[in-house]
């Protein structure tokens, strides 16, 4: 292909190609890149493209779908491609080609299911703003400020309806996470849907300053360039409103009590997945966290934090290991992640060892990973996943509403993948939980995916207004208080020992006494204004 050609082939698909540019600019908002300041303009151009092809007489509903279907491909392709650290998988037998065959199916799969969001929101966003015109030619078209309201409610309203299933990692909020701590505390007032829709708002509201100030009616140019410019000092305003609040909520002291506080230490054992399941893995881990553990206890914690898996054995064989005998030893409270037998299958869990050795509680991991740890849909992709891997899943998910005590009160856990479902940590927040505990193993990856993980923690600890502890296998285990400040980070793939002071608290945000009341509240008004405009839109004399 020449240089003509391909300048003619950019010329008749320069509108697909800025909808995938822009796609993945909002991809480089996380990690590795951590650009968030895109975020808050990479949506616009998709959605002056939607908007501008189907106000054309020749509109086309196909041509239309392939606009959010590049940009959602362009931002969760960019912002996921850390599945690909999955390969290669020949320390468990694949062979090289059918490892890159599972990565490159992991990655298009979670990709395309990010991208079906993007697309159903605008379906459902041109099906709401253009039904009238089939059967009612004079109905005037949905104003811009009713269709940011309109477009804001449904992606929140999809965010929402995704992230109660399998798959949920790269919700819009997270864009902001860890660097924009002032806009996160919006997450205080109605969890990541209160950032999703600021987002969602100021693209919408830049994009409709656009479409209006380039606007060619005849006689009305002058007007349209006004308004174009009345939705860019909104825009503008509202910006720096939201970040005020925002700085509001942030700026307020923590109050600690010494009653309160709580030196818990972490271990980060650094063993690759390579190693973990076999006798070097597991004489590592053994003796790793067994030293880590008096480390610790020598510098009189409270209590020692594990990774996710840190011994990979059911809890009999971790009740006759040297660590336990550590913990009768020393005395000091240990939580440990290892695997619960559940029946003929088994949960993968954080145990609550005493001073003396004995269990005091037990959470298994409720939301587990989609490919890694179970097939979704089993019944339809089972076939295909079975020929693509050895593995066979017998890991189940613990149920949804477990509550977890230990000696010094009621604490809020999370496993790994669990970082991403905000519901779970508000719920055991709500039921009295004082301070997270995050465990993940988030080895065989890139940095960009502890990092993006470490980055869903602190959003966490904001929410609930609650201290975390982050224990990783290797990297990044750190301690976060409730601003969302990361007080210390360990380094990546490296063995780290280290202790910090937390604090308990007992405070309940609004997002975390009234859940997510900012999804609903939005798509209720939306129906509201678009009721008290029916005969407007559907010309109506």
């Amino acid at each position: 292909m020449n240089l003509k050609n391909i300048r003619q082939f950019v010329v008749s698909n320069s509108k697909l190609i800025i909808a995938l540019i822009s796609g993945v600019l909002m991809g480089t908002t996380v990690a590795p890149f951590n650009i968030w300041f895109l975020a808050w303009f990479a949506l616009a151009p998709l959605w002056v493209l939607v908007i501008k092809q189907s106000q054309k007489s020749e509109f086309k509903k196909k041509k239309i779908i392939l606009f959010p279907l590049l940009w959602g491909i362009g931002y969760h392709g960019v912002a996921l491609s850390w599945i690909t650290g999955i390969h290669p998988m020949t320390w468990m037998g694949v062979p090289w080609l059918a490892s890159i065959a599972i990565a490159f199916f992991a990655l298009s799969f979670i990709t395309l299911w990010g991208a079906a969001l993007v697309t159903f929101w605008v379906i459902i966003l041109l099906g709401i703003a253009n039904f009238n015109f089939v059967t009612h030619p004079k109905s005037q078209s949905v104003s811009p400020l009713i269709r940011v309201l309109i477009a804001t409610a449904i992606w929140c309203g999809l965010e929402k309806l995704w992230s109660m299933g399998p798959l949920w990692w790269s919700s819009l909020s997270y864009t902001q996470s860890p660097h924009n701590l002032l806009i996160l505390h919006l997450g205080q007032l109605g969890g990541t849907s209160a950032i999703t829709a600021a987002i969602i708002v100021i693209n919408g509201l830049l994009a409709e300053a656009y479409l209006a100030y380039s606007s060619s009616i005849p006689n009305k140019k002058k007007d349209s360039q006004a308004r174009g410019m009345k939705y860019f000092v909104f825009a503008t305003g509202l910006f720096i409103s939201l970040h005020l609040i925002g700085y509001g909520l942030y700026s307020r002291p923590l109050v600690e009590s010494p009653e309160a506080a709580l030196k818990v230490g972490i271990i980060q054992g650094n063993i690759p997945n390579k190693i973990k399941l076999y006798p070097e893995g597991f004489r590592r881990a053994i003796q790793g966290y067994t030293n880590g553990y008096l480390t610790l206890a020598a510098q009189n914690v409270d209590a020692v934090l594990t990774p996710e898996g840190a011994l990979p054995f059911f809890l009999r064989d971790i009740q006759a290991g040297s660590l336990i005998q550590a913990i009768r030893k020393q005395g000091v409270v240990a939580w440990i992640g290892g695997f619960g037998e559940r029946g003929s299958s088994y949960n993968n869990s954080l145990f609550t060892f005493t001073g003396k050795g004995e269990v005091f509680s037990r959470y298994d991991k409720n939301k587990l990973v989609p490919l890694g740890e179970y097939v979704p849909f089993e019944e339809i992709l089972g076939g295909i996943i079975n020929r693509l891997s050895p593995l066979e899943a017998h890991q189940v998910p613990g149920t949804s509403n477990q509550l977890f005590d230990t000696p010094f009160g009621r604490a809020i856990v999370g496993i790994c993948y669990e970082s991403a479902f905000p519901e779970s940590f508000r719920r055991q927040a709500a039921a009295g939980g004082q301070f997270i505990l995050s465990a993940a193993n988030n080895a065989h990856y890139s940095q960009a995916m502890p990092a993006q993980h470490h980055a869903q923690d602190i959003m966490r600890a904001i929410e609930t207004d609650r201290w975390a502890v982050r224990a990783t296998n290797t990297g990044y285990s750190g301690f976060v208080n409730p601003h969302g400040k990361t007080i210390w980070i360990s380094g990546h793939n490296s063995y780290e020992v280290h202790a910090e002071r937390i604090y308990r608290r007992q405070t309940k945000t609004l997002y975390v006494r009234w859940g997510d009341w900012l999804t609903p509240f939005l798509i209720s008004l939306s129906i509201v204004v678009l009721l008290l405009n029916r005969d407007r839109f559907l010309g109506v004399d």
